[in-house]
């Protein structure tokens, strides 16, 4: 059926009322009422074919098949000559048949500048950077990205866990002339003295450095930390201290980490303190232990328990230097001043060689004002004794012991693993521009 815009068509239904118009939805229309304006729009041709305000047809004339009906919803189709009211207000629906094909409509300038695309500006550099190029060629400006910023964050990572293993075995990190035995010593618990001998250890084994790990907690989380076998019956460092056996029977190689060792901390450690107090020289017992080692090693480090006993003390006189670590929050501050204490008493009355060389900033939050207070406060206390390198929090380094490795090891790109990869690294030079005593 031909459809010509009427909802009727007497052509097939016979009525011979007026027919409506689909055009005709415009609100409140009803048959003879007034349309709509017809007041054509800037550049439009004029609206013939609407009724005058009166409600009376306009003089006939000359239909033009060009003429464009307005609607309410804007432009539709040219009314066709067919379609141009009679005088009598009605449609010619004779004429209705002859139908000819609309032209279709053409946007205007307005329409074709607004569907046009944006394209965005090239960067155009500033008129400071070009003088300051044209005055120096080496010059750098900072809209310039660096490599860190063009690679991909994955490639980065990859380049990390590369630099951090150390495949190829070479020496990457200086070795000491000397031994150099450190004490990691802090008795405030939680604050990372285990995890950061752990992984200090092995990022220095990893780089060509001969490493011996004393575990003297009786916890025995650097044991857990190395995979290293600490259970009921397994030789510890308490037979070395209680029944003076020689420590190159105690240490366990760490299976995966080249130049690496570990004397074990068991339970029996926990009871070490009380036998110790009726044993001649009690404070020196690890020192001949470790003095009495066949081997050479270019690092020893002891892990102290978070106390000030004995075990804590026979720590600082069998080491040359101490290593603090200490957690970015005020009760860590607040005991720090017992601490120095002890070790000067120590080193007037029992070690006089003893120093504390490095603190090492752990558990770092950025986005907390009290780490950056905390570390200015460090900083400006001990001076060039506090690493460059900073410990955040991170979840790979709480993530590693639970699979009996290192952070180094567990995830090498994290940002753990290269925080305490800078640490090391910074250490080991350190080592060498400062001449350390030989306890080996």
């Amino acid at each position: 059926m031909h459809d010509d815009g009427r909802y009727d068509d007497p052509r097939v239904t016979g009525s011979t009322s007026d027919p409506v118009s689909r055009e005709t939805d415009y609100q409140s229309w009803s048959p003879g009422a007034t349309g709509p304006s017809n007041q054509p729009a800037d550049g439009e041709p004029p609206l013939r074919d609407e009724p005058t305000g009166s409600g009376q047809p306009e003089d006939p004339i000359t239909p033009d098949p060009t003429t464009v009906r307005r609607t309410p919803e804007g432009l539709s189709r040219p009314v066709n000559a067919a379609e141009v009211r009679s005088t009598s207000g009605r449609r010619n629906t004779a004429a209705a048949v002859r139908f000819e094909p609309a032209v279709p409509h053409q946007p205007t300038p307005a329409a074709v500048r607004d569907a046009a695309p944006v394209v965005a500006a090239a960067p155009v550099a500033s008129t400071e950077s070009l003088a300051a190029v044209a005055a120096d060629p080496t010059y750098v400006s900072r809209e310039t990205p660096t490599r860190e910023e063009d690679d991909p964050p994955l490639a980065m990572e990859a380049m990390r866990a590369v630099q951090i293993l150390n495949p190829s075995g070479e020496v990457t990190m200086p070795r000491p002339d000397r031994t150099r035995v450190m004490c990691v010593a802090n008795q405030k618990g939680g604050v990372g003295k285990t995890t950061t001998t752990v992984n200090l250890a092995v990022a220095l084994a990893l780089h060509g450095n001969r490493v011996l790990v004393v575990d003297l907690d009786p916890q025995g989380n650097a044991s857990t930390g190395l995979n290293v076998p600490h259970h009921t019956g397994i030789p510890d460092v308490y037979d070395c201290l209680i029944n003076s056996v020689p420590l190159a029977e105690v240490a366990q190689a760490v299976e995966g980490i080249p130049n690496l060792w570990c004397v074990p901390a068991t339970i029996d450690l926990a009871g070490a303190e009380i036998e110790l107090v009726s044993v001649v020289a009690r404070e020196s017992r690890l020192d001949r232990a470790i003095a009495a080692y066949p081997g050479e090693f270019d690092y020893v480090f002891i892990d102290c328990p978070p106390s000030l006993g004995l075990l804590t003390v026979n720590a600082l006189v069998a080491a040359q230097e101490v290593l603090i670590p200490i957690q970015c929050e005020y009760y860590a501050l607040e005991g720090l001043n017992q601490l120095i204490n002890n070790i000067n008493l120590v080193r007037q009355h029992l070690n006089p060689k003893l120093d504390v060389s490095t603190i090492l900033l752990t558990m770092y939050d950025r986005r907390t004002r009290l780490a950056d207070a905390v570390e200015q406060d460090v900083r400006n206390h001990f001076g060039d004794k506090v690493l460059q390198a900073v410990i955040p929090r991170n979840v790979r380094v709480s993530e590693a012991p639970s699979y009996g490795q290192s952070v180094m090891t567990y995830d090498p790109g994290s940002r753990g693993a290269t925080s305490y990869f800078e640490a090391a690294q910074e250490i080991a030079e350190r080592g060498v521009k400062e001449p350390v005593g030989r306890n080996a």
